[in-house]
């Protein structure tokens, strides 16, 4: 017989780890506010009162991909209607304008993309390293490094290699989805396996390249495939101890082959962040990606063990507002996110790419 709620938040608030049966009693049983509260509880030793932001814009050079994932509202093929595929000019035409905004931090995601190959995006972080060389540039999830890097005939670390020394300080961690090969089959088949992003993961960890980590949840995944998901990170922490922040991503239905089932709820999306942060006991921040939940959900989930909410952005994404996020222009000024915090009775603190605060 498992253990009684009472005595797994005991657990928690002695600072103990929760196994992944522990964590299914709290995840499905405990109500709401205990849920809140142990997760505050676990932020406030991290973190105190402290939620972080950055001054950052996003670059996404082409939704143009070789991949058909079923959840993807962004990916076109080259060709169709609503597909981008921007030049390195135009790409350096958008840092350009942002040369004067005070950004410490370039975001750059984009497509799968066919013909694009590492020594095209080395050279393009290098040019931006020169605009803008204060600039920390944040790059490619773990797919599209695992593509760009075979197509060059590296290994992964000669990979990283070459990008690091180009100037890329970090990765932001999309692309793991769900870590469970039953479900990664059904809705991702082509990204290859949960091995894989963690391999490259622990890769850029051991040569000194911090990164993030995400999640893709509310599809057809259980809660048991969340768990499943959350202590693989946990494990790769352990054994690598390189990822900043864990971010909850929240799948968004619209324009996507799966937009049938609907979305969950924002209770459901409290739970997870709170379980996220009651789990990841080696993992330093738990980001409320506001672009995705809409801000007055974000301002929400800094009571549910979140301390991190991203940053300015700039209206330099669109791969949440194309998939039905609230926020189709997303931007957000420092003194509304100084508000969003102290209504929630923290602090707003500016820092780098790499959790050092600024200022």
């Amino acid at each position: 017989m498992g253990r009684m709620i009472e005595d797994i938040a005991a657990m928690v608030r002695a600072g103990e780890r929760l196994n992944a049966e522990d964590a299914l009693t709290l995840w499905t049983e405990a109500p709401l506010w205990l849920l809140g509260e142990l997760a505050t509880e676990r932020k406030r030793r991290v973190s105190g009162d402290k939620v972080f932001y950055n001054r950052n814009f996003h670059l996404e050079p082409t939704n143009v991909c070789l991949f058909e994932c079923s959840f993807c509202s962004y990916r076109r093929a080259a060709g169709e209607p609503g597909a981008w595929d921007y030049s390195m000019e135009e790409v350096l035409a958008m840092v350009e304008a942002r040369r004067e905004s005070g950004a410490t931090e370039v975001h750059i995601v984009g497509g799968v993309h066919p013909t694009h190959d590492l020594y095209y995006y080395t050279e393009m972080i290098r040019r931006i390293k020169q605009m803008m060389p204060s600039l920390c540039v944040k790059a490619f999830t773990a797919v599209e490094l695992r593509y760009m890097i075979h197509r060059a005939g590296l290994t992964v670390e000669e990979g990283l290699r070459l990008l690091k020394e180009a100037g890329m300080e970090s990765i932001p961690g999309g692309g793991a989805e769900i870590f469970a090969p039953e479900i990664r089959t059904k809705i991702c088949p082509q990204k290859g396996t949960a091995e894989e992003w963690l391999a490259l993961h622990g890769a850029a960890h051991r040569m000194g390249i911090d990164t993030n980590a995400t999640m893709l949840y509310g599809h057809i995944e259980s809660v048991e495939h969340r768990i499943d998901h959350i202590l693989r990170l946990r494990a790769q922490q352990d054994e690598t101890g390189g990822f900043n922040a864990f971010i909850p991503l929240k799948y968004r239905a619209a324009h996507n082959a799966m937009s049938s089932i609907g979305e969950t709820s924002v209770v459901d999306d409290l739970r997870t962040l709170a379980m996220s942060r009651l789990l990841l006991d080696n993992v330093p921040h738990i980001k409320a990606y506001w672009v995705m939940y809409g801000k007055q959900t974000a301002e929400l989930a800094l009571a549910f063990g979140a301390d991190d909410i991203d940053g300015t952005i700039d209206d330099s994404t669109k791969i949440y507002s194309m998939a039905g996020a609230e926020d189709t222009r997303p931007t957000m000024s420092i003194e509304e996110i100084r508000r969003m915090c102290a209504a929630a009775g923290l602090r707003a603190v500016e820092r780098d790419t790499h959790y050092n605060e600024i200022g």
